[in-house]
């Protein structure tokens, strides 16, 4: 069995520190809070902001709807799940007059009592209209409301659009780790 490695980054922010404004989203855009309702729904967005990214050869189940599926059942039944730091953002859509789920956030309360971010995702078509940052914000002041003070995710190397927001909202590269990946799981993607 052939292996190949990537490079994945620990960061961190101290939420003693305001991260920044309470969050805003653009017209036509709204937060939906945690129900399990939505979990098929966060599911699916996870899936199509990560299938065609390096992070689908990281995690495999990233690749695959149903993958997603079971990623997110699994964080929402977690311990330490927190619905305060665990969101959707839907945007409406004026073609059929719904609204179409296009980021979401999970948040967990580690066994040390800190925060951790498990997944935070942007369908393509919405990327670069600030819809990361203002679902990672909202997720740290769920966080906040909890009584967290610090709060950690780790980001794959490549992935240097993400690595740029965390450090734009206040994280700080903590440490280094590296995920084994067989080299036979990994699919060819175009970046």
């Amino acid at each position: 069995m052939a292996l190949t490695y990537f490079k994945r980054f620990r960061m961190e922010i101290d939420l003693r520190v305001v991260p920044g404004p309470f969050p805003s989203l653009p017209e036509g855009f709204r937060f939906r809070a945690w129900s399990p309702e939505l979990l098929p729904l966060h599911a699916d967005v996870k899936f199509q902001s990560f299938r065609m990214e390096v992070d689908a050869n990281v995690f495999p189940c990233l690749g695959d709807p149903e993958g997603c599926h079971r990623l997110m059942t699994e964080i929402s039944r977690r311990e330490g799940f927190l619905p305060q730091a665990t969101w959707l953002v839907e945007s409406w859509d004026d073609s059929d007059l719904l609204w179409r789920p296009v980021a979401t956030i999970q948040g967990v309360r580690d066994r040390e009592g800190n925060g951790s971010i498990q997944n935070l995702g942007v369908v393509p078509e919405a990327r670069s209209a600030g819809i990361g940052k203002s679902v990672l914000l909202r997720a740290l002041y769920g966080y906040q409301e909890v009584g967290i003070k610090l709060v950690s995710l780790e980001v794959t190397a490549q992935n240097t659009g993400a690595i740029r927001l965390y450090e734009r909202m206040g994280f700080k590269i903590g440490g280094t780790v590296y995920k084994a990946v067989e080299l036979g799981a990994i699919q060819t993607l175009s970046y």
